[in-house]
């Protein structure tokens, strides 16, 4: 071959590999994005209540998808075989397409109907555990995934606490039992959920400082309790980030408009994006 056929051939084949190049770079540099912050959402879904599921799922569904989280906690997700219903939370990960679900309820596999919490995740999971919180005549849950992401490994957990307004002292119990379950070896933990008390709450005084801090800062939303389901407004649902670890980028109630008169469910979701410090 001609020295100069060699080097016309040698510019366009480096012309020809630029655009995926290009491509490569931008891919590396949205990776790079998205593994230096942490997507979540938390939602109270209602289980099948109002008897508009279908409607409400879809709902439901648009919400998740417009925030595009890392980790989703839900509560009140219901599986009734009795009713045809299959697992809520499997549903929703289906419809988003989040490849990983893990649920906890009270009652055993296989039951005809089990109720709990569930969190969905597209990161890759290190391990699940699963808890029933004390005092166990309420009947509460917690589960715990550990995620894998480009910071290292997170611990996510969801639960559902109880609901009596006076339960501060079960609150408290039951926030006790959930930290004294958790793994002391370091790795960072995020708590998300229904709380079903704000943050004033004696019930929640383990989830503030020193170590936690509210995504949701008071005063940043009105509710996350559905006026328009009957509820006093009040902010109860939380996501709970440890403050030495995380840095909250932003965090804003979800699912708070209805659509040709009907809402997701009679709870707004709670949504944020954490960096590390």
């Amino acid at each position: 071959m001609r020295k100069a056929e060699f080097g016309r051939r040698a510019m366009l084949a480096g012309m020809a590999a630029l655009p995926l190049t290009g491509c490569a770079d931008r891919l590396a540099t949205r990776a790079s994005g998205r593994a230096s912050s942490l997507g979540l959402a938390t939602f109270n879904i209602w289980h099948d209540a109002g008897g508009h599921w279908p409607v409400r799922f879809r709902l439901l569904a648009a919400a998740l998808r417009a925030v595009d989280a890392d980790v989703v906690a839900l509560q009140e997700v219901l599986e009734d075989a009795r009713k045809g219903l299959p697992n809520q939370a499997d549903t929703i990960a289906r419809e988003l397409g989040y490849a990983q679900v893990h649920f906890v309820a009270v009652e055993p596999e296989g039951a005809p109907r089990r109720y709990g919490n569930a969190i969905l995740t597209r990161l890759p999971v290190i391990e699940v555990a699963r808890r029933k919180l004390e005092p166990l005549s309420d009947y509460r849950t917690a589960i715990r995934v550990r995620v894998r992401t480009g910071a290292g490994p997170i611990d996510i957990v969801a639960t559902h606490l109880a609901w009596q307004t006076e339960a501060s002292a079960v609150r408290a119990e039951q926030l006790a039992d959930l930290l004294a379950w958790l793994p002391d070896d370091g790795v960072p933990l995020v708590v998300m959920g229904d709380f079903n008390a704000p943050q004033g709450d004696p019930g929640l005084q383990a989830m503030g400082p020193p170590r936690f801090e509210s995504a949701l800062p008071r005063g940043a939303a009105e509710t996350t309790l559905n006026p328009a389901r009957g509820h006093k407004p009040r902010v109860i649902d939380h996501i709970f980030v440890e403050r030495a670890v995380f840095a909250v980028r932003d965090a804003h109630v979800i699912g708070d408009k209805p659509v040709d008169g009907e809402y997701p469910s009679d709870h707004f979701g709670v949504a944020a994006r954490l960096t590390r410090r």
